[in-house]
């Protein structure tokens, strides 16, 4: 592969409300036993881009507890690798990354020391598989400066909070809105970029002599009538997971057998750091109708349409219904659970009732289980 990769992990988003108080968006579990991250990394693998950058700022400590050994996602080379940077104070520069293109801007040294003439450029909060060789092809074919990989919504789907695109015939893009109140066109962004790494230098620096800090307001929408930008569309699943409806969602629709086929039965695999757990064991009385259930879990009640993700413990006459429970949860006794998601490593006392009456509800017990 002629690409080198950066993905962009380094965002907070408020939208996700209690859940990212200790975790970045790209580190939130998904599917039972994958972070979202993984998505991105399997990519880039599958793809056989053999050097990659993951930049990282805020909450990172468990997004590096999950990327501490590459071969989970077979960086672990000789030549190239996975590469991780956070902000980092040197004799010119003090400041946290500022922004998509300041992140990039702050690593040049990266791309300098590279060799590769392209650079792919993606997020680290969509959960999709995607082989960028071929949107690589199309970018070489189109004599494209930049390629947006895009993508059209469903009917219904709120496109406001993405950037919007208008493209011609040739599928060059003649209009981009970041993040419209009224969105003119459901084609969306779905954050993925092809560049030359040269043009992409040149870019950033000159972003950076401006005072210009963000990727899609100052290279994107500034150079629209400048660059050749062109939209390559993907039709297969694509999801972001920044706001907590979109990540309920997200992981529900792993409950339908199509996406479940899509991501685990279909090649190239999706690859994830593996934990040394036993099985899930189900006791005398347990009850689980289309679930997943990850290892190292311990199920005494029912469990409807959710998703229990590792070492979680489920006590007797529990009731489950549409909720995710994160990672190490113990609920005690005849506790009801519905529309929820419950935050990791919580404890939620017996009789407890939590039902999100208006949309999906975060349930964080502060308690003092880990205590000294």
């Amino acid at each position: 592969m002629r690409a080198i990769g950066i993905i962009l992990a380094g965002g907070n988003s408020k939208k996700m409300r209690e859940l990212t108080h200790k975790r970045a968006v790209a580190a939130m579990p998904v599917a039972g036993s994958y972070r979202c991250i993984d998505f991105a990394l399997s990519n880039m693998s599958n793809s056989h881009v053999q050097k990659v950058a993951v930049l990282t700022q805020y909450n990172s400590r468990s997004l590096h507890e999950h990327l501490n050994s590459s071969k989970w996602w077979d960086f672990g080379r000789k030549q190239g690798g996975l590469f991780v940077f956070t902000p980092t104070i040197t004799a010119e520069n003090s400041d946290w990354y500022r922004g998509t293109a300041d992140a990039i801007y702050q690593n040049l040294d990266f791309l300098r020391r590279s060799h590769e003439p392209y650079v792919i450029i993606t997020s680290g909060d969509a959960v999709y598989k995607l082989d960028y060789n071929k949107v690589l092809e199309y970018h070489i074919a189109k004599k494209a400066d930049i390629t947006v990989v895009c993508k059209d919504l469903e009917p219904g789907e709120d496109a406001s909070r993405f950037g919007t695109i208008k493209m011609d015939e040739t599928m060059r893009i003649d209009q981009f809105e970041e993040k419209p109140i009224v969105a003119k066109s459901n084609t969306i962004s779905t954050g993925i970029y092809v560049i030359r790494r040269r043009l992409l230098m040149e870019l950033i620096e000159s972003c950076a002599e401006d005072g210009r800090h963000d990727f899609v307001n100052d290279i994107l929408i500034r150079y629209k009538n400048q660059k050749r930008i062109y939209g390559y569309k993907m039709k297969d699943y694509w999801s972001n997971i920044a706001t907590v409806d979109a990540y309920y969602k997200t992981n529900m629709d792993f409950l339908k057998a199509d996406v479940r086929h899509y991501f685990f039965k279909q090649h190239p695999d999706i690859y994830s750091k593996v934990n040394d757990l036993p099985p899930a064991k189900y006791n005398p009385g347990a009850v689980v109708k289309n679930s997943l259930v990850s290892s190292g879990c311990i199920i005494n009640g029912t469990v409807e349409n959710s998703i229990i993700f590792s070492k979680s413990f489920i006590g007797n006459n529990c009731v489950i219904k549409n909720s995710i429970i994160l990672n190490d949860v113990y609920l005690g006794d005849n506790a009801y659970i519905e529309n929820c998601i419950v935050e990791s490593r919580d404890t939620i006392r017996a009789n407890a009732r939590h039902v999100g009456e208006n949309g999906v509800k975060v349930v964080v017990e502060k308690n003092e289980r880990y205590s000294l």
